[in-house]
């Protein structure tokens, strides 16, 4: 059993690049702005930051042209210490299919979820070893609905094997997921129900029919 304190661990190298003269550099994979809010606010305090949006299981290309829109949008006008810098990852669904043959059917943060994160953290990790980053993350961690010993796990492994530092998080804590919340209202961010994929806007409609009163 995994017991690590990943906010701790992510306090812990905070407190040592305080310590240095330069600013380290990030690369921030992002899922969404409204996930991105609260993460930014926090992180551009300590690190100048480029954030990745590269999420190839998100259907249809509008809903991914909107979530990149509205990611843009927060960039503009959220208030920070160190610039952030926006960068768009190609739209490649065929990926993300090819990758879940076999797991249509799985729940919702099973295979088919680990197998997504790994998609787009692998994805965060080459392009952050190629652009010399000092670490690179995501933002997923901040959801509740998402396992960030697995996410923690996965980035781990993908560092290692980029030769690129992997920077711990789970965002959700001290209030963080409350904080994106908060940020989203004040910012009017669209906020969606569903992680982006078929299979779990599938999964939110079965819940929404099942709901009593509907």
């Amino acid at each position: 059993m995994d017991n690590k304190n990943y906010q701790r661990e992510l306090e812990a190298v905070i407190s040592e690049i305080t310590l240095r003269s330069r600013v380290p550099r990030l690369l921030l994979h992002s899922c969404c702005g409204p996930c991105s809010s609260y993460v930014l606010e926090y992180l551009a305090e300590y690190f100048s930051i480029t954030v990745f949006y590269y999420n190839p299981n998100i259907t249809p290309q509008k809903e991914y042209d909107k979530r990149v829109s509205e990611l843009r949008r927060l960039i503009e006008l959220l208030p920070v210490k160190h610039p952030i810098h926006l960068e768009v990852g190609t739209y490649e669904p065929e990926k993300f299919f090819a990758m879940a043959r076999g797991l249509e059917n799985e729940p919702e943060g099973g295979a088919r979820c680990l197998g997504c994160y790994r998609l787009r953290l692998n994805e965060a990790a080459k392009i952050a070893a190629a652009g010399n980053y000092d670490y690179f993350a995501t933002t997923l961690t901040i959801s509740p609905m998402k396992n960030a010993r697995k996410l923690n796990t996965i980035g781990e492994e993908l560092g290692r094997i980029c030769q690129v530092n992997h920077l711990p998080s789970d965002f959700k804590k001290k209030n963080g997921y409350k904080r994106s919340v908060e940020l989203s209202a004040k910012y009017d961010l669209y906020r969606q129900d569903y992680c982006g994929c078929v299979f779990s806007e599938r999964e939110q409609l079965k819940k929404k029919k099942a709901a009593p009163g509907t």
